[in-house]
């Protein structure tokens, strides 16, 4: 595999975590590359692969758009590059955003994937809980996932997107092109095996 750069966007939620976990993940993987914080749109051309961390999905949405990154990020990956969103990343990626109990919201997001994304599915931050999920994806073993406020995708906009996780028939995993998108947080457990399928994805932009 060739040097590959992972940018973890640095705006606001679970950073140097994803930071750590892609690190071990390029070591695991033998792959000569880093892991770097972006928060500037001239940031992204130095970068193969961007990963939209969880957080707070409203706050990174405005941050993104004062700092100029919000066209950057979507020309970026309609020109190809993979993107990986986690809880709050998932709903930056979404067409369309609605709260469990408000409803439609207007928040920004980048619309790149024809997903529809409910917020909160799960609870609050005392409804947090950790699961083993069967995600053929990465494998036949058992994913021990982390929900904390999550999300879900309650409806598919295109065909393109394929589904791969469910928990308690809610979607919870999605994949799109080169893009990927999970309610749980990946950066906080010990499996990498998530980690690994996106560096391998970027590893072949």
């Amino acid at each position: 595999m060739p040097q590959v750069k992972i940018g973890i966007l640095g705006l606001q939620g679970a950073i140097s975590e994803h930071i750590e976990a892609t690190s071990k993940a390029l070591k695991e993987l033998g792959v000569d590359g880093e892991a770097i914080v972006v928060k500037r749109p001239s940031q992204l051309e130095e970068v193969e692969g961007l990963i939209v961390p969880g957080g707070e999905s409203t706050v990174i949405g405005r941050l993104a758009s004062l700092g100029g990154l919000f066209e950057k990020i979507r020309m970026a990956a309609q020109a190809g590059m993979p993107i990986l969103g986690t809880c709050a990343g998932m709903i930056f990626l979404a067409k369309e955003v609605y709260d469990a109990k408000i409803g439609k919201t207007d928040q920004p997001t980048l619309g790149l994937m024809d997903i529809r994304v409910v917020r909160n599915v799960f609870g609050r931050q005392r409804e947090s809980f950790e699961v083993d999920l069967e995600i053929p994806f990465l494998g036949e073993k058992p994913y021990r996932a982390v929900f904390i406020r999550a999300p879900a995708v309650d409806k598919l906009l295109s065909s393109q997107v394929e589904v791969l996780a469910k928990y308690e028939d809610k979607i919870v995993a999605v994949k799109q092109g080169n893009m990927l998108a999970t309610a749980f947080h990946p950066e906080l457990t010990d499996d990498l095996r998530l980690h690994k399928k996106f560096i391998e994805l970027a590893c072949q932009k």
